[in-house]
């Protein structure tokens, strides 16, 4: 019987595990956290969103440049069989209207505490508060506990210890200095799905910080995304920031800035906004007016004082014509990236030219990786998770391939 290292107790490394422990080997997952899926649960907390239920080749793109990387394991493990092994766990799913797949009883722990136990039940081990410190000089695995190093043999390891979002959680990109010392080739972590920073006047922050954006549509160059964003304290967030952070995040780290454009009323064109912009204003203050002939909220009304403050130009003083197209072309100038402790996930890690078809280590034979750390990202929506129990069972039934070969 095979003895194989797992190490990472997130959705990637109970996916190899099960994949294994169901091929016959003998598995033990260690985790540097008191408990398992730490970041799963977190990401269940306002409704676990699972996959999403739009076509493959749809949802294939959502991963940009690395859709042919992720495609065979994605097709093997598809949001139709990732729907099915919830099932079998008890937890069945649902389409929200978005197209976003969600469990029935919308959290994260039903569905661990079922997936534990039925992990317990196939035999696999779990060794909790042991971190991955590397190899011995024997090729053994080291891990950091509380009594001191612990060596560790291991026919196959697969690692699954995720990017370097919310290290507090199990995932603080500890392991890209062993890979590296190895030779190993890794694109440098980025924050992902994250938020950016804007140069806020004090009015406007103290009074919409938390204030969502609805129905809008922001763009940067030829890239549109419609969706919602949040005001934060420090700048901007939310799903339809996420959607263009890749783009957003390049221009940002390349040119030291970016300039986001803001659409509040992406459905009314021009003409008809300057047809309701031209009625009589009377005694109504200006925020009033606007709120009422273009439906504008608060918070859109506060972003066009922005961007009139730094015009220079009173709002008070724009014409019906500039008020009409500023209310579609909202200039947000992004000043720097939030933090990588505070994204949601991270874009970079091991490059796929490092890896064989079975996500084996050419370098390290007998060394798998799956999910985030693999140099992969995707928007918010369902895809990641998808992708981490996608690449997670690849590398399982890589082990298991590997083992029967050599």
């Amino acid at each position: 019987m095979t003895d194989v290292a797992v190490i990472g107790a997130g959705p990637a490394g109970l996916m190899a595990a099960e994949v294994l422990a169901q091929g016959g080997s003998r598995v033990t997952v260690y985790d540097a956290m008191p408990s398992a899926g730490r970041k799963f649960l977190m990401a269940g907390r306002g409704g676990l969103n699972l996959t999403h239920s739009e076509q493959l080749a749809q949802f294939m793109a959502r991963y940009r440049e690395a859709a042919p990387k992720l495609q065979a394991a994605i097709e093997a493990f598809s949001p139709d069989a990732l729907r099915a092994w919830s099932e079998a766990l008890g937890e069945p799913t649902f389409v929200g209207s978005s197209g976003r797949v969600f469990p029935k009883a919308f959290k994260a722990s039903p569905l661990l505490r079922a997936w534990l136990r039925r992990l317990d039940a196939s035999g696999v081990r779990f060794a909790f508060r042991h971190r991955w410190a590397g190899w011995d000089g024997e090729g053994r695995l080291l891990f950091r506990t509380s009594e001191g190093v612990a060596p560790v043999s291991a026919n196959a390891t697969v690692l699954a210890l995720g990017g370097a979002s919310w290290p507090r959680l199990g995932s603080d990109g500890g392991w890209v200095e062993l890979l590296a010392a190895k030779g190993v080739t890794i694109s440098k972590l980025r924050p992902a799905n994250s938020g950016f920073t804007v140069a806020w006047s004090d009015v406007f922050r103290d009074r919409f910080e938390g204030q969502p954006l609805k129905g809008v549509a922001l763009t940067l160059r030829a890239h549109t995304v419609r969706g919602e964003a949040m005001i934060t304290r420090s700048g901007i967030e939310g799903g339809a920031i996420y959607a263009l952070s890749a783009e957003l995040r390049e221009a940002v780290l390349g040119l030291g800035q970016a300039t986001l454009m803001i659409a509040l009323r992406p459905d009314l064109d021009i003409a008809t906004l300057i047809t309701r912009l031209s009625g009589t204003r009377g005694k109504q203050s200006l925020a009033n007016f606007l709120r009422k002939a273009a439906q504008l909220s608060p918070v859109g009304i506060g972003l066009m004082q922005e961007a009139a403050l730094a015009s220079g130009r009173p709002l008070a003083a724009f014409s019906p014509a500039e008020l009409a197209h500023l209310i579609n072309a909202i200039p947000v100038k992004l000043t720097g990236v939030a933090a990588i402790e505070r994204a949601i996930s991270t874009a970079g890690g091991i490059a796929f030219d490092e890896l064989d078809e079975h996500f084996m280590l050419h370098k390290l034979p007998g060394l798998f990786a799956g999910g985030e750390m693999l140099d992969w990202e995707a928007p918010t929506g369902g895809y990641l998770l998808q992708a981490s129990f996608a690449t997670g069972a690849a590398a399982g039934r890589g082990v298991l391939d590997w083992s029967k070969r050599s």
